[in-house]
C-alpha cells in the first residue's frame, strides 16, 4: 500500500484460511516488528515448515503483518540512499504508530469491522501501545511481546555514544551475539534449533539490497527508535501512558531477554490500570527472540489462548 514520505510503499502481508473472506473482529490480527528487523522474516518465517503467521491462520485467523518504511520489504526513504551521517534519525515511534493506523484502517475497511487485534514485538509494543492508547475504539485485544519501558540498564542497540545518523548497520555476527546475550553458557547450544538462525539471517539480510552489497554484508535499520530511546526510555521518561489502554491486554516475555529485561515488562504491567483484564506470562528458557527458538510453540499457544478465549472471567 502507498506510504507517506517520498511515496514510500508499505509492505503488508495477509494469510487466512483458504476460501474465507469474512471474519469477525476477534479473529483479525495485525503484527508489527521491533527496532531492527522486519516482521516479514520473523512472524512469517517457516521454521520447521511452520511460521507463527501460518499457525494463527490455521486457527481461523485473518492475519496481517506490516514492515514499516525503511524495514524489510517496504520501501526505503530517501535518507537511506545517502550516507547515514548526512541525515537525521527517522521512523520514530509516533511515525510508526501513524503507519500502523493506516494499515488498521485499511484492514477495518477491507473486512467491514470496527476493531481488530494488535500484536507488537519489542519496539513494536511501543508502536502498538501508543496506537491503542489513543485509538481504543479500533482495538479488540492487544498482545505486547517483550514490552519496552523505562530502562535501568544500557540499551543493546545504537549505544556507541556518537551522534545519531539517519540509520545504523548490523552484521550477522552482531545479530547472533545480541540474540544470545543473557543466555547461560550451558544452554546456548540447544536454544536455537540447527539451521534456524541461518534461515532467519539469510531471509532478513536479503531484504536490504544495498546493505547486502557491502563487504561484509550488513542490514541497515532506521535510527528513529534509537532517538526515542535516548529521549524517553533511557532518560527515565515515558513516551506514552499505558494507563490509557482500555482493552484486554497480554504481556508475554521470556526470562533471558537481555534487550528488554523482565523488570520492564513487570513495571509496564503494573501501569495497565484501565484494562478490562490483563495477563502476564513469563516463559522459561527463552530470549527476546523466543518466537524463533526451541520453546516457540509455548509462545504461540499462549498468544492464541489469549486471543481466542470466549469468556476469560467465567468460573468454568
Amino acid at each position: 500500500m502507498p506510504g507517506g514520505e517520498d511515496g514510500v510503499t508499505i509492505y503488508v502481508r495477509n494469510k487466512r484460511p483458504a476460501g474465507t473472506e469474512r471474519f469477525t473482529a476477534d479473529r483479525i490480527l495485525l503484527y508489527v516488528h521491533g527496532a531492527t528487523y522486519p516482521a516479514s522474516t520473523a512472524f512469517d518465517l517457516p521454521l520447521g515448515g511452520l511460521s507463527m503467521m501460518d499457525y494463527l491462520a490455521g486457527l481461523g485467523f485473518d492475519v496481517y503483518l506490516v514492515d514499516l518504511p525503511g524495514y524489510g520489504l517496504s520501501g526505503r526513504p530517501a535518507a537511506m540512499g545517502r550516507p547515514a551521517a548526512d541525515g537525521q534519525p527517522f521512523m520514530r515511534t509516533r511515525d510508526a504508530a501513524a503507519v500502523v493506523g493506516q494499515v488498521v484502517d485499511f484492514i477495518r475497511a477491507r473486512r467491514g469491522v470496527d476493531r481488530i487485534d494488535l500484536m507488537g514485538w519489542s519496539w513494536g509494543t511501543s508502536t502498538m501501545g501508543l496506537y491503542a492508547s489513543t485509538h481504543n475504539d479500533r482495538v479488540n485485544r492487544l498482545v505486547l511481546y517483550a514490552p519496552q519501558w523505562i530502562s535501568r540498564t544500557p540499551s543493546l542497540i545504537g549505544a556507541n555514544g556518537g551522534p545519531l545518523g539517519a540509520y545504523r548497520t548490523v552484521s550477522r555476527e552482531s545479530a547472533k551475539d545480541r540474540w544470545l546475550k543473557g543466555v547461560p553458557d550451558d544452554k546456548r547450544a540447544d536454544l536455537i534449533p540447527p539451521g534456524w538462525f541461518e534461515q532467519w539471517a539469510d531471509a532478513t539480510f536479503a531484504t536490504d539490497a544495498a546493505g547486502a552489497a557491502q563487504s561484509p554484508p550488513v542490514l541497515r535499520a532506521p535510527n528513529g527508535v534509537v532517538a526515542d530511546a535516548q529521549e524517553y526510555w533511557q532518560a527515565g521518561k515515558a513516551l506514552y501512558d499505558p494507563g490509557e489502554i482500555r482493552v484486554p491486554t497480554l504481556i508475554i516475555h521470556a526470562e533471558w531477554d537481555a534487550d528488554l529485561p523482565s523488570y520492564q515488562a513487570q513495571e509496564y504491567f503494573a501501569r495497565l490500570t484501565r484494562t478490562p483484564y490483563k495477563r502476564f506470562v513469563e516463559l522459561g528458557e527463552g530470549t527476546h527472540t523466543v518466537m524463533m527458538e526451541k520453546n516457540r510453540m509455548q509462545f504461540f499457544r499462549e498468544v492464541a489462548a489469549f486471543l481466542t478465549e470466549d469468556d476469560p472471567q467465567a468460573l468454568n
